[in-house]
Parts: structure tokens; sequence; C-alpha cells
């Protein structure tokens, strides 16, 4: 990765009082955006529609936040791009007015984690407030396209970053594990096309993409910011919107009480990382170490099916101080009895669907609970483990 140095006084000078106008080309202004879906269920892969704005707009102002490589941009001394940067000033305070808070909320959890990964890679700072378009940094979003987790992965992607995903665990929603990736992605990324926003659209759009439009239309041109403006037109709508929706919320999110919102209490990720031999339901993690379910949930959302997945090893989060509690207790409980779960006799006739109908669960949990059973071959007799919610009891049937 190229080094990455600070911008001199004049740039920097150039960045806080470059001014807004009309169109550069002389068009009228562009149609202010519509809201994104609001927090856990996400699209960055609809189109957009116009929406009125409510007056006044909040012109964008950088000068309070720490300038770093994306910051420098000369692109902020561009009209045109300033304009829709104010449009979406205007959208996340008032459009999106109630949503944003629990942005900022989930936002405060996880800059420390998502800060210090940057820093470790050198990466602009200012690259943490990506999860807030891309996810609302909810670990558990996913878009209609199927992209997963604060940085919005793709299961394919996701794979070749050497994450895993599986019908058991997602690491997309481990907000460590996949931070981690996307440090990685982004440094790769930048990399490669020389420009952070020509990275970031190739992030967005995918970087084949950008490589077959450069190809095409820029082969000899130097890779700059300016040059992603240029070529902008070839992009799909999201991605010509992505970086002024970046970093309108790059100046409400970095100066929040200036936009009308409160600055959410400081609630850092905090735990204890403790291991678990096998398959163990989070519902038995949490009364080893005294937490609530509620709060095992949110600490380790990548067992997406509320348990972790058999026949090894792996590491669970627990509230911070738990850790010795929860490995005195987790001994103390029989193997038979760290799965909350119902045992099924396979009946003449029955398939893995029938069951999962039967005691309302999914197929998926039901083969992920069963990795070894052949669901087109079910023995009669067979012994099928069935994941249940907390409150039913092991060796319960439906209904009683």
């Amino acid at each position: 990765m190229k080094p990455r140095s600070r911008p001199g006084s004049a740039l920097i000078g150039c960045l806080i009082f470059g001014t807004l106008g009309g169109c550069a080309d002389g068009s009228s202004p562009l149609h202010p955006p519509a809201p994104v879906e609001a927090p856990s269920l996400v699209s960055e892969n609809s189109d957009l529609e116009a929406l009125p704005l409510r007056e006044p707009l909040v012109a964008p102002n950088f000068e309070d936040l720490p300038v770093d490589e994306l910051l420098a941009t000369p692109m902020l001394r561009d009209s045109s791009f300033m304009e829709e940067v104010q449009e979406w000033v205007g959208f996340w305070t008032t459009s999106a007015s109630s949503w944003f808070p629990d942005y900022l909320s989930r936002m405060k959890w996880f800059e420390g984690t998502v800060d210090s990964t940057l820093a470790l890679h050198d990466l602009p700072q200012s690259l943490r407030y990506l999860p807030v378009i891309e996810s609302g940094y909810s670990p558990v979003a996913v878009s209609r396209a199927n992209a997963v987790g604060l940085w919005q992965f793709m299961a394919p992607t996701a794979k070749d970053l050497g994450m895993e995903v599986t019908a058991l665990v997602d690491e997309r929603r481990d907000p460590l594990r996949s931070t981690q990736a996307a440090a990685v992605f982004l440094g790769e990324l930048y990399e490669e096309f020389d420009s952070w926003f020509l990275a970031l659209a190739a992030y967005n759009s995918g970087p084949g993409r950008v490589r077959r439009l450069l190809i095409r239309h820029a082969p000899l041109e130097p890779r700059t910011d300016r040059l992603y403006w240029e070529l902008r037109r070839y992009l799909p709508k999201e991605t010509r919107e992505f970086l002024p929706k970046l970093f309108g919320a790059i100046v409400v999110a970095g100066n929040p009480t200036s936009h009308g919102y409160d600055l959410p209490a400081q609630d850092p990720f905090s735990f204890d990382q403790v291991w678990v031999p096998d398959a163990t339901t989070l519902d038995v993690i949490a009364k080893a170490s005294e937490s609530a379910d509620t709060e095992i949930s949110r600490l380790n959302p990548q067992y997406v099916r509320g348990m972790t997945p058999p026949l090894r090893q792996v590491s669970v989060r627990v509230p911070k101080g738990k850790g010795d509690l929860f490995s005195r207790n987790y001994a103390l409980i029989p193997v038979d009895e760290r799965v909350s779960f119902v045992e099924h006799i396979v009946a003449p006739g029955e398939t893995l669907s029938h069951i999962a109908v039967l005691y309302r669960v999914s197929v998926p949990d039901l083969r992920a609970a069963n990795p070894t059973i052949r669901p087109r071959y079910l023995r009669i007799g067979a012994m099928i483990t069935v994941p249940v919610s907390v409150g039913l009891k092991r060796d319960s049937k439906p209904g009683s």
C-alpha cells in the first residue's frame, strides 16, 4: 500500500472553504435522493426515487473533521459534486431523522473496533463512516441482493477474503472479523485503482465493473478522483450516488450536534472471549455466563442459528468480566445438555420439511444441527436433533 501523506495547508484551506454552486455543466440540480431502508433490513442495491427535501438545506462543512487522504480530495472544490453532497446532508438531517439516531448509537458501539482496524491498515479514518451508508452499522443488516453485515459483503467476496459463510456461521455478521476483512479489501482496491473515489466505486459495484470501465473509456488516463466523476455516468445509479451519499453522512455523523442530533452515550464493544468445544446454543452460554440471552446474541451475531457448530471448538464472546464465571459454570453442564433441542424419531413418510413444519423451525436449521443427515435418505427410526427456542424443554413434543 502506498504511503499516505497529510495534505498541505493550502489544500486543507481549499477543502474547508470550497464553494458551493450550481452544476458545473450548467444543468439543473439533481433530484434529491429517497430514504434508504431503516435499520435492520438495509438495501443498498435498489433504485432511489426522488423526494422533496425540506428547507433549508445544511451546507456541507468539513471544518471540524480531521483531514485524511479521502477528505483531502480535490473533488471538494467541485461545485457539482458538493451540490450533491449538500442534498445528502439535507437527506440525513430530514428524511432520515427518524432512524439516523440508531445509526449513530450503533456506530458509537463499534467505532473503537473500526478506528483501530483502519489505523492498523494505514487507511483513512473517514472510512469509519462507510458502514453508516452500507448498513446503518447493523451487523445483521441484509440487502435485497443478500449482502450482509456492517460492510455489506456478498458471500463470494467474503469467502475470497477468508470469511466463513455457512448455515451455522456467517462471519460477515461478525463485527471484528468483517471489519478486518473490509480493511484488507479496501486497501487492495486502493492499491489497484490509486484513487479513493475509484476504489469506493469498485467496493460498491464490484472491481471488475470499474476495471472494464477504465479499460474501455480511459485506458491511458491517470487514476484520479476526478476520473471517477467524469466516468460515473457509465456506472449504476447506486454507484453514481455512492460518494456524495458517503460524504453527506461524513458531514452529519462527524458532527451530529450541529445537525440536530444528540451525541450517543459511550458504549464500547467490550467482552471476554471464551471457548466452547462443541455445539452449544446461545441460551446455554447465557446461562453459564449468568448473562441475558439478548446480550449474548448481541455479542455473537455470527452464529446465525443461535448455536455454535458441532464437532469443533470455536470462540464465543461473553460480557466483560464474565469469562472466568462462564468457564466454571460451563464445565458443570453435562455434554448432552449444552444444546436446547428436542430429539425427534423419524416416522414413515416424514421428510425434513415435514419435521421443520412440525416444530416450527426452518429446514436449514435442521440440516445445520444434523450435518451427517442425508435429507433424501432419512431412515425410519433415525434420531433427528431439532434446535428449539428458549423455553421448550428437551424431549418435549410440539403442543405439549
